[in-house]
């Protein structure tokens, strides 16, 4: 059965109950009887074995072509530059 976690709203205390997945969730807080709520925590995910890296599986060159270089890349004028432009087509089609 696992584990649940609930934080109450009014103390903020937060305490643990072991339900089964069809138990209705508790709604109240056992030290002050306030209303609690569950706390949903992320869960960790482990990843072993190859294939997980960027280095692992990756040719220096790409099926479809060369591999981008630094010196190919946009500056960043250049992209304020896009940014700019596309506001702007945006407003001129938005006052239409």
């Amino acid at each position: 059965m696992p584990i649940y976690e609930y934080q109450c709203a009014e103390c903020c205390h937060t305490f643990e109950r072991r339900q089964r997945f069809d138990e209705e969730a508790v709604a109240m807080c056992p030290g002050c009887g306030g209303k609690s709520r569950r706390v949903i925590h992320a869960a960790p995910i482990i990843f072993k074995g190859s294939g997980f890296y960027v280095t692992d599986n990756r040719k220096a060159v790409r099926p479809d072509g060369p591999a981008r270089t630094p010196e190919k890349l946009p500056t960043k004028d250049k992209v304020m530059e896009n940014l700019a432009t596309a506001d702007k087509k945006a407003k001129e089609a938005k006052d239409k």
